[in-house]
């Protein structure tokens, strides 16, 4: 019963204190420390100890209990280990922008940062002198003139006085608040009102509230990013709203699992959006992905470290399903018309057709598919020429530029590599892989059995290949490498029987890797029954020959 009392007491005390100052849901600091940040949760006494204390749920979990304490709960804490109890004298509510400005603009620096330095090789601090610096932070130190601010982990938490944040800072077009305890959308938007000239926020690490009610409409921002704010689609919906040129929106890091249109299927409005960033959420669905076609603005979208599994573009049946309770919008449009960057990255992506639909989108070339099971070298990834070939427009994948030459030479050591299991089951080759008759005509090479005895470069099934052997193995000891002409038509296992006599390998258990310029990992070689055609080894082709662990 005691229990139960005390935890009815703890609930009555746990939204105010008016000698503390501090509320339930106020974001604050540790005294000191302005990048411990976290949301009070509690406010009032706690059963055997005096005093009033606060109970704060700290975001990076550096506390010390789930908000229960001697069996009582006082608050429920997002993780067993971050929430605890501090007296109010250790916590800090933050401070006015215009203070946040002070500090950092005006405020003294400690020696350490006033000393610039680079790192050495051996990680030793090398003291440097940056040329121009008092005449840099006397520039700065004059608002009126600072075009880009970064009060980043300040402790900023409300605007201050509003009628001296126009006139302080009249040409301000870039804001950084990151890592601050903003939370409340009316000071985001009173920031905004009061910096006319303003073009890009940047509000990361700040846990917004979820409502929005009076904001103003933000007409000049066209870059805001949201990161690990804690927002989710139905916000993002009632933000649009006062986002009427809004080009950048980023957010990164916010668990959304699903793209949630207020009154129709498929998002609308965003006419100016050109890049979507929503890396490292929880997005699972491709199908929540399709319901944002309509922006016909958009140009990059980047979906890395979310948890799709497959892709595809949107066919009739879909979009006649998202286009029902969308007004005003053409039947006949084209589904991410202006898409030309499309990040994949670090997803669970493990089939070809969703390689392929790649083909369907416009203008799409510029991709990244990276850290998915479908290259994963691990799992008999596929090759980047393979996927070179597959996409027929892409221009730039995984960050790495695709120049006419590499293009060329991966269409034709794809098709080259397809040639010999053709005649086994062309339908299957042709269902599996769309390109090959295109590309097989395209670059004029013909069959494996009426290339016989025939010589040129692109009729390889007798011709010989002039390949490079190199020894990385470390018990293999230094050798010098090998270069030798093969026949398309040697085996794996073949290789390394030659392997063994070229380097004197007796007794060495080896393993081959095809080594690609362009490929971060090299290929292992596993299947000792492929020729060189079937893995697609072209000409002046390099692989290396390590040793089994």
């Amino acid at each position: 019963m005691q229990n139960l009392n005390s935890s009815l007491n703890a609930e009555k005390s746990s939204t105010f204190d008016s000698t503390s100052g501090f509320i339930v849901g106020q974001r604050v600091h540790f005294a000191g420390d302005h990048r411990r940040i976290g949301t009070v949760k509690y406010v009032g006494p706690v059963e055997g100890y005096s005093g009033t204390w606060i109970g704060v749920d700290w975001d990076n979990a550096d506390g010390k209990h789930d908000g229960s304490i001697n069996g009582i709960r006082y608050f429920e804490a997002e993780s067993e280990k971050s929430g605890s109890f501090v007296r109010p004298q250790n916590l800090s509510f933050g401070v006015s922008l215009l203070d946040g400005l002070e500090l950092r603009y005006r405020g003294s620096s400690t020696k350490e940062e006033e000393e610039m330095y680079v790192l050495s090789a051996s990680n030793r601090r090398v003291s440097i002198e940056l040329v121009g610096k008092e005449k840099l932070e006397d520039k700065l130190s004059r608002f009126e003139e600072l075009t880009v601010a970064s009060l980043s982990y300040l402790g900023v938490s409300y605007l201050g006085p509003t009628c001296q944040i126009r006139s302080v800072m009249p040409n301000l077009k870039e804001l950084d608040l990151t890592g601050n305890l903003l939370s409340d959308w009316k000071d985001i938007g009173n920031i905004c009102e009061e910096l006319p000239t303003l073009r890009a926020l940047n509000l990361t690490n700040n846990k917004m509230a979820s409502v929005m009610t009076g904001l103003p409409l933000l007409k000049n921002i066209r870059i805001l990013v949201l990161n690990n704010t804690g927002i989710q689609w139905a916000e993002v919906e009632i933000l649009k709203l006062s986002l009427p040129m809004i080009e950048e929106l980023h957010l990164m890091c916010n668990k959304i699992s699903a793209i949630t249109p207020k009154y129709t299927s498929a998002v609308q409005g965003f006419s100016s959006l050109k890049l979507l960033n929503m890396e490292d959420n929880c997005i699972s669905d491709w199908v929540e992905i399709v319901k944002l076609f309509l922006l016909e603005s958009l140009e990059q979208l980047h979906l890395n470290k979310n948890s799709l599994t497959r892709i595809c573009y949107p066919d009739e049946d879909m979009l006649c399903d998202l286009l029902s309770n969308c007004e005003s919008t053409e039947k006949s449009i084209k589904p991410f018309n202006n898409l030309r960057c499309l990040l994949l990255g670090g997803n669970k992506i493990e089939d070809l057709a969703s390689v392929d639909s790649l083909n369907s989108f416009p203008k799409l070339t510029d991709v990244r598919l990276s850290e998915n099971p479908i290259v994963d070298p691990g799992r008999g990834c596929i090759p980047r020429f393979v996927l070179i070939a597959r996409l027929a427009k892409v221009e730039i994948l995984n960050g790495s530029e695709v120049s006419a030459r590499e293009r060329k030479d991966s269409e034709i050591r794809y098709v080259r590599s397809l040639l010999s299991k053709l005649h086994h089951n062309p339908e299957e080759i042709k269902h599996q892989h769309p390109r090959f008759a295109e590309l097989k005509v395209y670059h004029k090479i013909e069959d494996e059995r009426s290339s016989m005895g025939v010589s040129g470069p692109q009729k390889m099934g007798t011709g010989l290949l002039s390949i490079t052997l190199k020894c990385v193995g470390a018990s293999i000891g230094e050798k010098p490498p090998l270069t030798k002409k093969l026949p398309t038509t040697t085996t794996v296992g073949k290789l390394k029987n030659l392997c063994e006599s070229f380097f004197k390998l007796k007794g060495i258990k080896q393993k081959m890797y095809f080594h690609e310029e362009r490929s971060p990992l090299p290929m292992l070689l596993e299947d000792e029954m492929a020729s060189l055609m079937d893995l697609g080894i072209g000409n002046d082709s390099v692989i290396l020959i390590d040793e089994e662990s």
